[in-house]
Order: structure tokens, then sequence, then C-alpha cells
């Protein structure tokens, strides 16, 4: 039997990851049996018909096995029971039980699924394959053509067996998806699934590939910029790793920086006679002097290519990409490029109504578009395990700076526990340390106890993987002033709360640490916030309170250098069984889970330069009557503008001039502006915005439910492949904004190449006005038609073309 070898980093120092962990075999077998003595260069001749134009040799051959599985519930049965038949057909991503947009019952997928996939493949003798899996929720056992391949505990990182040796003409591969909430994986504990603050929905929820490499290639390379602001000491570090399956003489390594094709600087090292294995290679490229810093407002981005040549013909390219930029943590706050800059930001969960986590690339990058494109983040902490590739690359291409960790929260477990966390540690640096957006990896896990000997493991662990960013964990609430602390910067899970003016609760901010640098990686969520839930049914009061409590944590988050920054809690809704969560969701989005903004986001929205981008967000709804009027915010109706003053005119008559209220946010950029609304009388509301004397902006808003009507849009109006988009269903009145408190349902039809996923009918109602559903492609291009319909509100119809 063939076992598979671990791709793993040969910089991982003094520790070696720990062994008898059951996810992968250990042994080396012999490639001699394998592979002939001309292997290298039978590979060479049939890979290199997949290079690119514009690579010097050929790289990685990548092909998705993302349609037309066959799916089942295992229980019992040997996989090999199970008959084509008696399955349904999906595709991947997928998650293995229907879900709708609340009231996730655990129970329907805590079992074993069946993934089965049949495939052809042309075998090239010369080249040696990998099933790569990007991960699987949450124990996965592979079997490919009757052979077991190593299994695979954990939820949130690949995995990657070898199946040289292996693969047919035509091939079978079953998958059993474990789904049983397994106490010996991270994050997971003893007890219940609702022990741990997320639902964890089973399934292939992310995407699987053939990979196919020749015998010798470059298995994983580290483009380390150094020296980055000095355009004499800059430089470009390339650490790489060669796979040989057989011993090779006459090889060389070549390192490019490349941009927009042009190579900007080069290296290269020949090679000793090197027996079978892994082996690394170091190479220094010299930076280019007039390199462009990658920056929150200047992502500037560079290409990485290292090929793997012998006797002078190239036999493997492996490209990655990169950023030039420093960024640093000090007692005086966060450096990017040696200027300072304040965090602001929120935390992310990355799942989903309908389908769990289970969304394709160009979803998950949305996210990333929301956080800084729409509510003007600049940073954002992936809470609370390593998300999705595309995310990650959205970040980088986007100037989001990410704080990455682990899965954890609230517990660490027994040795074994803390084996599979420690590998969790190794496997998210190695995934992602190319990334230039992410500026912290998380060496301790979220909330978790005190564990000096672990921790100090974890730390040695990323200084030998990446010693160019720094480390950090969040600290439990309570623990502020902990001595056990082993990472570089601290993180404080702060959720202090006093009483406002209003005898409401309101966030206060403990003072930073004076012995490291410190960032508040949570804050406000329902616990030091004005209330339990934030939904867009509950009254108005609670949701401007959101907002205001957002503003105030920011705003106090300014007022020391010592904060680097603060990181709200949070972005989105997410699905969870805790004690503080309703209808199976927890609800301290400023976005809700279909990613429309509440008002709870206005405050985000508005720290934006108005010479870029005028905003005027107020953090009410205009209505005038119902269960929660905008009466009932009395004179703190709160408007968010980065505009320098406001005119609020109802039924074309002058009500009031607003000025920012500086005397209460008074480090805020951008704070509220307050208005009485308590008695007014009128249909029209406009809001004028003014930068100076000059008119940036101007908003509308009716109250006459009368001329309300429904709205559909699109995120976007063209897909392909395995793809999915959002389809926003809104109340809105007659100048497009929401409308609550709105009732009955909206049906949906759809025509077309695409499947609906979501409810229908939509329960509007229940959703306070505002919701989504996705369209996702079959694999047949074509257009196709969403048409939405209420009994009230009329009908609507989008387009989306399927390439």
């Amino acid at each position: 039997m063939l076992e598979s070898v671990r791709s793993r980093s040969i910089w991982a120092a003094d520790e070696a990851l720990p062994e008898g962990t059951g996810e992968v075999s250990r042994g080396r077998f012999s490639r001699r049996v394998l592979w002939r003595a001309t292997a290298l260069t039978a590979a060479v001749l049939a890979f290199h018909r997949t290079a690119p134009a514009t690579a010097a040799g050929p790289a990685e051959l990548r092909e998705p096995l993302l349609r037309d599985w066959l799916f089942a519930p295992l229980d019992g049965a040997r996989p090999g029971a199970v008959a084509d038949r008696d399955m349904s057909t999906v595709d991947l991503p997928h998650t293995a039980t229907g879900l709708s947009w609340r009231r996730w019952d655990p129970a329907s997928w805590q079992r074993r699924w069946l993934y089965r996939k049949h495939f052809p493949a042309r075998v090239d003798p010369g080249l040696r394959y990998f099933l790569h899996f990007d991960a699987a929720l949450t124990d996965a056992a592979p079997v490919l053509n009757g052979t077991p391949l190593p299994a695979h505990a954990g939820g949130y990182l690949p995995f990657r067996p070898e199946v040289t040796g292996l693969l047919a003409g035509h091939n079978t591969l079953d998958v059993v998806v474990d789904g049983s909430f397994d106490p010996g994986v991270p994050p997971n504990r003893d007890g219940a699934p609702e022990s741990v603050d997320f639902w964890q929905p089973a399934g292939l929820y992310r995407e699987v590939h053939l990979v196919g490499v020749p015998a010798a290639h470059v298995a994983d390379v580290f483009a380390k910029p150094v020296g980055v602001l000095d355009d004499a000491s800059r430089r470009l570090e390339v650490r790489c790793e060669l796979d040989l399956a057989e011993d090779a003489v006459g090889l060389r390594v070549d390192a490019e920086l490349r941009r927009a094709g042009t190579t900007l600087a080069a290296a290269s090292t020949g090679l000793p006679a090197l027996p079978p294995g892994r082996h690394p290679v170091a190479l220094r490229l010299p930076g280019p002097r007039d390199v462009a810093l990658w920056g929150i407002e200047t992502p500037e981005l560079y290409d990485v290519v290292v090929t793997l040549s012998q006797h002078g013909r190239a036999l493997h390219d492996h490209r990655v990409r990169t950023g030039f930029r420093e960024a640093r943590f000090t007692r005086s706050g966060f450096f990017l490029n040696g200027e300072r800059v304040q965090l602001f930001g929120l935390n992310r969960h990355q799942f989903f109504p309908f389908a769990g986590a289970a969304m394709p690339a160009r979803v998950q990058r949305r996210d990333a578009q929301i956080l800084r494109e729409e509510l003007n983040c600049n940073a954002v902490r992936c809470s609370h395990y390593p998300q999705h590739e595309a995310f990650l690359d959205a970040c980088d291409e986007l100037g989001l700076l990410v704080w990455e960790e682990p899965p954890g929260w609230q517990h660490l477990g027994d040795a074994g526990w803390l084996d599979r966390a420690y590998r969790d540690v190794h496997d998210m640096i190695v995934r992602d340390r190319n990334h230039p957006c992410v500026v912290l990896w998380a060496a301790r896990l979220n909330e978790t106890p005190g564990a000096p000997e672990f921790y100090a493991r974890t730390q040695r662990l990323a200084e030998a993987l990446d010693d160019s960013r720094q480390t950090t964990g969040a600290v439990h609430p309570g623990d502020h002033d902990t001595t056990d602390f082993q990472q570089d910067v601290f993180g404080y899970d702060d959720y202090t709360a006093g009483t406002g003016p209003d005898g409401r609760p309101r966030p206060e901010l403990l003072p930073p640490r004076t012995d490291r640098p410190y960032l508040v990686s949570e804050a406000v969520g329902t616990l030091s916030g004005p209330a339990r839930y934030y939904r867009r049914t509950d009254p108005q009061p609670v949701q401007q309170g959101q907002a205001l409590a957002h503003a105030r944590a920011h705003d106090l988050a300014r007022s020391d250098e010592r904060y680097a920054g603060l990181l709200g809690w949070a972005g989105f809704d997410y699905p969870s069984g805790q004690g503080n969560s309703a209808d199976g969701i927890k609800w301290p989005g400023v976005v809700d889970l279909f990613r429309v903004a509440k008002p709870g986001a206005a405050v985000y929205r508005a720290q934006v330069d108005p010479r870029r981008r005028p905003v005027l967000e107020p953090a009410f709804c205009w209505v005038l009557d119902g269960p929660s009027p905008v009466g009932d915010l009395g004179d703190r109706a709160a408007i968010f503008s980065n505009a320098d003053r406001l005119e609020l005119h109802v039924d074309g008559r002058h009500l009031a001039a607003l000025r920012p209220d500086r005397a209460e946010f008074p480090r805020l950029p951008h704070p509220p502006f307050f208005a009485d609304l308590s008695t007014v009388d009128g249909v029209e509301l406009r809001i004028d915005g003014y930068l100076g004397d000059r008119l940036v902006i101007s908003r509308r808003f009716c109250a006459d439910r009368s001329r309300d009507r429904l709205a559909l849009a699109l995120d976007d109006a063209e897909l392909s492949g395995v793809d999915a988009t959002r389809a926003e269903i809104r109340a809105v009145d007659r100048f497009g904004n929401t409308r609550p408190h709105v009732t009955g349902d909206v049906a949906l039809e759809v025509a077309g190449p695409a499947v609906l996923v979501g409810d229908n009918p939509f329960p509007l109602a229940d959703t306070g006005g505002a919701g989504a559903v996705w369209l996702r492609s079959c694999g047949a291009p074509g257009v196709v038609r969403l048409r939405a319909r209420h009994d009230v509100l009329g009908s609507a119809a989008v387009e989306l073309r399927v390439g």
C-alpha cells in the first residue's frame, strides 16, 4: 500500500509535529519501487505541456473535483455497500444537511456521510499525484479505488494525501465525513455542540482538487521581504523545499521577483547530488530600489516564481504572491511601513444562511469587500479558525489587515488535543505566510486558560516558521492582568461595561497594558452594549444603540496611543447554540447573516474621507407609526456622516441644522449627529450634507407605506464554473431605503441554469424587511432569471449570465 508523506515545512526548527495523532502516516515508502531512473526526464517532457506561456517551467496541474459528486448518509453501512443509485448528486462546496437561516439543529449533521466521486484521469507515469482537500468538517476518511488513504481530523485546514500509483483511467473516490462532535479535535470539548460558540455543520464544505506535479518538484515556497523601508538593504529571502522522488544530480533552483510579467530581481543556486526526500534551499534576492510598498490604501502585489531545473531543463515552477511591507506592533501602537495606523475593524465568522460555510470563493471574497469597501475597516480578525484562502486573497488585494488564528474557543484539551492544536498552528502558518495582509499569528487559542509550556512551544513554532510577524492571542475577559502570556502582542477581549446617561449599558475599556503591545481583540458584542440582541425586528433604540456603542468603543480606543486599535464584535451575525442566542443565531453583527447592513453599521460606513466618498447614514428607519416609530428615539436620533454639517427638512420645511457631536465623541474621525425627531409630523425627510458651503450628498426618506415596493439586486452580473452570487431582497420606500416591520412572504421563481440556495417562500416579515438568497450555477451556460413576488409590495426581477 502506498503511504502518504505529509507536506510539512523544514523550518520547524527545534520541534517536530506530534506523532501518533492519527491524521497522517509518517512512514517513508521506497520511491525507487515507484519511479524508474528516467522518471525526472519523463516528468519534464510530459508535464511541460501544461506550462503557462510566461513560466520558465511547468506549474502545478490542478484538476477541480467539484461537480457531480454522489452523496448519502452512511450511518452504519460500509461505503462500498452503498450503491450509486441510492445516492443524490451534489456539487462542492457542500453542507451535508439542509439548513434554513435559523434554528439549525446539530443533530441533523452529527452522523457519518458518504461523498463519492467518479472521475477519469490520464495518468502520466512521470508525475506524482495528490488529492488536495481544502477542508472538511470534521473528520474525513478518503478511499481511492478501494485503497484507504490517511484520515484527517480537524475542520479548517487543508490535507493532501498522495495517490501516486493508485490512479487509473477511471477512478472512484469515496470520502467518509464524520460530522459527530469530536471532543478530541479543536475547538471542541467534552459536551454538546453548543459548548462551542458557533455551529459547525458537517460536509465537504471547501474545494477538492486532483494535483499533479513532476517527480522532482518544489513543494513549498516562503518569500519573506526583509529591510523593506531601506532601499540599500531591501531584499527578498526565499525559502523553498524540494521534494525528490529519487536520487538527483545536476539540479538548480532559480527564483525571480516579477511584476506584470517583468523580472525585477533574480537569484540562482546550483545543488549537489541529493537523495530522495525533502530538502531545504534558501536564496536571497536583492530588492528593487523602486519597489511599491503594500499598504492599506496601496495594496501592491508581486509574484515570486521558483523554478527547479535539471541539467539546464526546467522541471517545475512554484508561484506565490507577496507584498513588500513592514508591520510592527509596539507599546506606542501599530506601525505599517513606518507610519502609525489605528486599527479599526471587526471580527468575522465564515457562516452563511442555508449553506453553513459551504460557499464558493466568490462569496467568501465578497465578505472582505463588505468589510473594506462598505464598512471602511482596515483590519479583520478571522475568528476563531483559519478561513477560506479566497477571503485572504481578497484581503491582499484590498489592503485589509488580518489577525489569523487556529481553531479554538475557551478550551484546552488533553495531550492528543494539544498535539492537534499545535499541528493547526503549523499548518495555518505554512498555508498563509505569503499573504501580506496577515500581520498577526495567534499562537494562543481564543480565550483559553494559561498553559505556559504549550504556549511557549507554539511561540517557538511560529517564530521558526515565520519570524517576520508577531504573535498574539485573545485573552478571556477578566484576565486583563494575567502574567501567563507568552506571545508578542497582548490581545484582550474587552467587554467592560458602564452605564450611559440613558441608564443603558455602554462599553468602557480597561487601560492598555504597559509591558507589551496591546490590541482590543473584541468589544461591544452583546455583553457591553445596550442590548442582548440586535435584530432588524427589535425596537429602534436598540438597533441605534448598537451603532453608538461601537462608536464609543472606537472613540475610547483612540484615547491612548498604546491602544493599537480595536476589533469590534462582530462583523456578521452567526449561528450559535449559546445561551445568549435567539432562534439559534447570535445577533452581535453590524451586518446580518444575509450580508445586509443593519443600522449598527452606520458608524463604520461613515468613517471614510469625504473627498473619497461622502456618506450619510441614519442609524434609524424613517417610520412614524407601527411597532417602533422614529419618535421613540426622542432627541437622540443618530445620523452618521462624514460631512461638516447636516440640514434636515421635513416635507420641504427646514427642521434643523446639525453639527457632529465632538463633545461626546472627541476622537472619532466622524462622530454622529443627533436630531430631535420626537414630535416630527411629516411624510418626507430630506437630509443634506455639506462640506463647508458645498452640498456633497443628499438623501430622502418617505414614511408613506402606500408607495413601498419590493427591491431585488444581485451582487454580480455573471458567474462561471462552480459559482454563486447573492440576491438581496428588501422592502423599500419610494427612495430605496429599507422598510422594517413588513408582513408576508416573498415567492421566488428561478429559470435557467442555476439553483436557488435559500428558503422559498422567503419570510420577509421575520427578517425585518431585508434578507437574501443565493443563486448557484449548475454547470451549463445561459441566462438565469430570478423573479420575486410579494402580495403587497409587488414584484421585481433580475437576470444573471452564466458563462
